[in-house]
This record gives C-alpha cells, structure tokens and sequence, in this order.
C-alpha cells in the first residue's frame, strides 16, 4: 500500500468513527429542548425528568473505563460495532416508549452502547495517527466535534421535536448506526493488544457506576425529601461507600479499571479535571437555559434550538483557530481561556429577567459560551492523549470521555437541585411562578458559573506547556505512517 493511499485511508477510517462520536455527544443534549413533550406525554413527574438526560449521561460515562478496556483486549474495531448494535437498538427502543421508566431505561441501556463504542473509536484514532502534528490534526477535528455536538444536539432537537415528533430525536440514530455498522469491517482497522491475560474488573466498573448514580440521585431527589432527610442521608452515605470501595479495588487488583497512576501524568490529570468541570458546567448550562427559555420565555421546541445557534456557529467558527494556538504551544492558556468563558457566559446569562429577551439578554452569553467550548474541549482533548503509549490507548480515551460526561451528569443534577430549591423557596415566600423559576434558574447558573472557574486553578497548577509542543517538534523525525498491530 503505497503511502498516499495509506493517509487516504486513515482519513476515510477518521470520518466513519468522528460520526459515531458526533452521535453520542448529540444524544447527549437532543432530548433537551424536547423535555417538556415527553415529560408530558409519558407523565414524567417534575423531579424525574431530568433522568432522560442524566441515565443516558451515567451509564455513558460510568462504563466508558470498562468499554476502553475491552476495546484494547478484545479489538477495537470489534467493540466498536458491538456499541454501534447496542446504540441503534436502545434508540430504536427509545422512540417507541410509552411510559416513563421504559424511557429512563432505553436511555440508559443507550448510554451502556455509546460507553462501548466511543472508547474503542478515539483508540482507533491515536493508533492509526502517530503522536504530532498529524495527531492533533486529528484530535482537533474530534474536540471540535465534541463542541459543536453539544449545541447542535438542542438545534436537532428542536427541528425534529416541531415537524416529526419527539420519538424522531431517537430514530435517527437507528439508520445512522445500521450505516456505520456495515462500513466499519471495510475501512476501519482492527487492532488490540498482545497479551494473553483478558481480566476485566468488573467489581470496579460497578461499584464505581453503582456509586455516581446513588450520588446524582441524592443530589437531584434532595430538594423533594429535603437534606436532612433520612432517605437523603443514607443514600448519600451509600453512594459514598461504594466510590470508596471503588478506589480501594482499584488500588488491589492486578488488572484495575483505572490505574490510579495514571494520574502521575500532570497533564493527563489536569486535562480530565478541566473535562469535568467542562462537563458539569457547559452540559448543565444547555440543560437550565433552555428550560428558561421554554418555561418562563414560553420559547418552542424548535425556538429554543434555534436560539443555541448562537452558541453552535461560534464554536464552528473559532474551532480552527483553537487547534492552531494549542499547535503552538498555547496549550494552558487556550484552556483556561475557554472555561473562563464558559463561566463567565453562564454568570452573564444569570442576570437575564423574568420577561428576558433573546438579544438583550441571551444572545451574547450564548456567543461567550460558544467560543468558550472551541477553546475549551479543543486542548483537553489534545492534552488529556499527549504522550499516552499504544497499551494505555484505551485507558486514556476512556477516562477523557468518562470525566466529561460525569461531569455533565452531576452538573445537571447539582443544576437542577439548585434551581428546584430556590424556586419552592420563592414560591413558599410569595412569588408568582414566572418570578420563582427564574430565580431557581438564576441561582443555578451562579452555580454554574463558579463550576466552570473552578477549572482554572487546576489547569495553571497541571497543565504543561510543554506536553503537547514537545509531540509536534518530534514529528518530523519519525515515519509518517501509523504502527497498528493488526489482527483482521
């Protein structure tokens, strides 16, 4: 195979697999704008609506750990197409729900495939691109993706919730998996360790999961039972037990899901800290701006994804410019950049009142946020891979991915409780409901705002600028062709 067609066919492997990441961070913020509707019509109560997205965000980011494991043991482009099945199936399912806990269910079960498949695709990308300049090519486009993806989920939304029906948010995916499934034996590579010991950690992927669901639940049923209720109390108690047995088997076994010494790697942890609070801020921001939007500003479902195009088109547009300033060793600068404008869009979008409108008071914290997310997902997603070897590939993807959507998960939930509190408080002192929500969502962005900050001190403390440079320089020292042990 010459080289020429070499690189044609890595591009062509790159596309297959950017899709089927542009998928799962879609499914992430798709439902969103479309809560209301299903809300209503699978009679979801107000406390467990917020389940549609947080059981997809759980499971996703629960199992990622386990999905990158098995990716590298078992092939990675076999467990790809294992999560590709899984992702179609439970979006088919889905759609066809009827009732609210057959939907948290298909959600969740869709979040287990999108776990599956999205750890085995970006090993297939750091395999198929040496670590350089092509490399973060590449991660650049992925970042970009994983930016854009979050908006364009609400857009999606929107437009299908308005002219097809809310179960179209999850049929959509079904053609686009059964696609990627009958391409990915022809283009995509097959590769995956060699080492005949295949231990999985099995007790740690489900304390660990096991332990951030009762987490996210206490924390969004809290305002209902109340803080220092006993139910409260002893769910948090439990789920605090189970992370701590979690680390502590990860400490024992012989083959852990998460080798805590990876996190020796500064900028590896700095990267997934920054991945969190990215998550817990800006998914939770889409999250409570567009209930604003919808249950004090009486948007629609397609007004309120057409609004987020503010935040969608900034983050197309500066996306280039990111990847190049991290290319040039901006790394920690780009960085903190863009979680400080994610916070500072949130707080911005803090301020907007009861009768709010878009241009006055939405349009240029969305435009903030935007540009923040290109400079934010960009370099974390390049700085969180830099320097990993070909046997933490999985490793590596995984906890990447794992810190985002955890973060997105506690973040909607912490939102959710902040904004419910305050609102039942207002409505209890006298407050006309428009008023009460707004201040619930009000103190929620605040909360929001402080989350994303938070990612600064982290990342000037972590980050090296170093790191990423260093990878670019050597480039050009190497073959250029990919080193895959392949197993077709």
């Amino acid at each position: 195979m010459t080289s020429q067609s070499s690189h044609v066919n890595r591009w062509r492997a790159f596309a297959l697999l950017a899709v089927a990441f542009f998928m799962t961070v879609v499914d992430l913020t798709i439902v969103n704008v479309s809560l209301p509707t299903i809300g209503a019509d699978l009679h979801f109560s107000e406390t467990n609506l917020q389940w549609v997205v947080t059981a997809y965000a759980l499971t996703f980011g629960g199992f990622l750990l386990l999905g990158g494991r098995a990716a590298d043991l078992l092939g990675r482009r076999r467990i790809l197409m294992v999560g590709l099945a899984l992702f179609g199936a439970a979006s088919l399912a889905a759609g066809l729900a009827t009732a609210a806990g057959f939907m948290i269910g298909a959600r969740a079960v869709q979040g287990l495939g999108a776990a599956i498949m999205l750890p085995a695709a970006l090993s297939i990308v750091m395999n198929m691109f040496q670590e350089g300049a092509e490399r973060n090519k590449a991660l650049g486009i992925w970042g970009g993706l994983g930016a854009g993806g979050a908006t364009v989920g609400v857009i999606a939304g929107g437009l299908l919730t308005r002219y097809a029906g809310w179960e179209y948010i999850f049929y959509l995916n079904v053609p686009i998996s059964v696609v990627a499934l009958l391409l990915a034996p022809r283009i995509v590579p097959e590769s995956r360790l060699d080492t005949v010991r295949r231990k999985f950690d099995a007790a740690g992927a489900l304390t660990g999961t096991a332990g951030l669901v009762l987490l996210v639940d206490a924390i969004s049923q809290a305002p209902q039972y109340g803080w220092g209720d006993a139910r409260t109390i002893g769910v948090l108690a439990a789920a605090a037990l189970l992370l701590a047995a979690f680390l502590l088997i990860e400490r024992r076994v012989t083959d852990p899901i998460l080798p805590l010494q990876i996190f020796r790697l500064r900028t590896l942890a700095g990267a997934n800290i920054a991945g969190l609070l990215l998550g817990g801020s800006f998914y939770a921001f889409i999250f409570v701006g567009t209930l604003y939007m919808q249950q004090v500003l009486h948007y629609s479902a397609l007004q309120s994804g057409l609004a987020w195009l503010a935040a969608s088109l900034t983050s197309i547009a500066l996306a280039g410019l990111s990847q190049a300033l991290v290319t040039r060793g901006a790394t920690k600068i780009v960085m903190a950049a863009g979680m400080a404008m994610i916070g500072a869009g949130a707080i911005w979008a803090a301020q907007a009142p009861v009768d709010g409108d878009f241009l006055a008071d939405l349009a240029g914290p969305m435009v903030v946020s935007g540009a923040g997310t290109a400079f934010a997902f960009i370099p974390i997603s390049i700085a969180a891979l830099a320097g990993i070897k070909e046997h933490q590939a999985g490793l590596a993807s995984g906890l990447l991915n794992t810190s985002q959507q955890l973060g997105g998960a506690l973040g909607i939930a912490i939102a959710s409780s902040v904004a419910t509190s305050h609102t039942q408080t207002l409505l209890h002192t006298g407050h006309a409901a428009p008023a009460a929500l707004t201040g619930g969502f009000q103190q929620a962005l605040w909360v929001l705002g402080g989350i994303a900050l938070l990612a600064i001190p982290a990342i000037f403390a972590l980050v090296r600028h170093e790191a990423v440079p260093t990878a670019v320089a050597e480039t050009s020292d190497r073959d250029p062709q990919p080193a895959l042990a392949c197993t077709n």
